[in-house]
């Protein structure tokens, strides 16, 4: 038995038993990982999944006892590598991080390059994810952080460090009535047209669809993305107004389109890091941290995850954009200082 059968068999369940998607989150291909699993089915001399042909249908009742323990071995050696690289002082080593597409995109690449400036033989991997998606089977995995965001009341679960807030902003065309107005485009006013958004705003839980709901409107969607690039794309060609974090305006889109404030009754965003429970942070983790927080303090980050209590974090920075990140100068005209944070809770959308 080894490590590579176990991460192959932790891949393949985190995955939702589809051998095809745990394989790209290996950059594997699925017949090494059927081989593997099968190989590890051979030595323990009993199945760990119930099969329809040769789909994976469910996990047998021995399976599901076989992966608590394999997590716990995968993590044990995890947290014993993270503490080894600590201990040496070492710039090396793999990064493994999950977020949605906007953070990957408009967040991450100035941050990183200055990260892997630091620990420039730092591996970094990202995953993206879907807003929205189940944040229970993303802390499962094996990563050593996943952003996400929240916009209401409450916290993440489990170790969730706040790190800026953001807010979302309308695109419409320059020749669009509302590209004249001199201030907030209001919920009646978004509930009067066909929305162009993230697939997450469709959910009857996202922020979105409450505040309009609270104020007695219905969202009008005419097309759904998980790339802002895509939203854009699709306001360009006409399909309605654009709904974007302010994180995904870029210089070249005020040539294109008048960025609008929305409504303040739509809530401000909060962007979260995650850490895995019991695990060990790196050294390189907790750069990353202070990065994308300037506020926070690694020292407590590293004592709260020891102690594992629930800490009273410093409000996190409003997000100004460009290069220098959450706490650097705005880059765009519609660009005002933000309030404080608000409770962040309900998953964005």
């Amino acid at each position: 038995m080894t490590l590579k059968e176990l991460r192959c068999l932790l891949a393949i369940v985190d995955a939702e038993l589809n051998v095809s998607a745990a394989a790209q989150v290996l950059h594997a291909t699925q017949p090494s990982l059927s081989r593997l699993l099968k190989l590890l089915e051979e030595e323990l001399g009993f199945q760990l999944f119930v099969r329809h042909g040769r789909s994976l249908a469910e996990v047998t009742p021995a399976g599901h006892e076989v992966i608590r323990i394999a997590r716990r071995i995968v993590g044990d050696v995890a947290n014993i590598r993270a503490y080894a690289a600590n201990v040496r002082g070492g710039n090396s080593g793999d990064l493994l991080l999950a977020m949605p597409q906007i953070y990957a995109r408009h967040v991450l690449p100035s941050v990183l390059s200055e990260l892997v400036r630091r620990y420039p033989r730092l591996n970094v991997h990202i995953q993206t994810t879907a807003e929205g998606e189940s944040l229970e089977r993303q802390m499962l995995g094996s990563g050593d952080m996943i952003l996400v965001s929240t916009a209401g009341d409450g916290v993440p679960p489990g170790h969730a460090i706040p790190l800026f807030t953001w807010k979302r902003v309308v695109l419409v065309p320059q020749t669009h009535p509302f590209a004249h107005l001199d201030r907030a485009l209001t919920l009646p006013e978004l509930a009067s047209e066909a929305l162009v958004t993230y697939e997450a705003s469709r959910r009857r839980d996202s922020s979105l669809r409450r505040a309009l709901e609270q104020a007695g409107l219905e969202a009008r969607f005419a097309c759904s993305a998980q790339d802002a690039g895509l939203i854009k794309a699709y306001v360009r060609a006409g399909l309605g107004i654009g709904l974007v974090g302010e994180l995904a305006v870029e210089d070249e889109d005020c040539e294109t389109f008048a960025v609008l404030e929305c409504d303040p009754a739509l809530p401000e965003c909060v962007a979260w890091a995650l850490l895995p429970p019991g695990a060990v942070i790196r050294d390189c983790a907790l750069q990353l941290i202070q990065l994308l927080a300037p506020q926070l303090d690694p020292q407590q980050i590293r004592q709260v995850l020891e102690d594992g209590k629930r800490p009273l974090w410093p409000d996190p920075l409003p997000w100004r954009g460009g290069a220098t990140g959450p706490a650097g100068a705005g880059a765009h005209a519609h660009r005002r200082p933000l309030p404080r944070a608000m409770s962040p809770g309900a998953y964005l959308g």
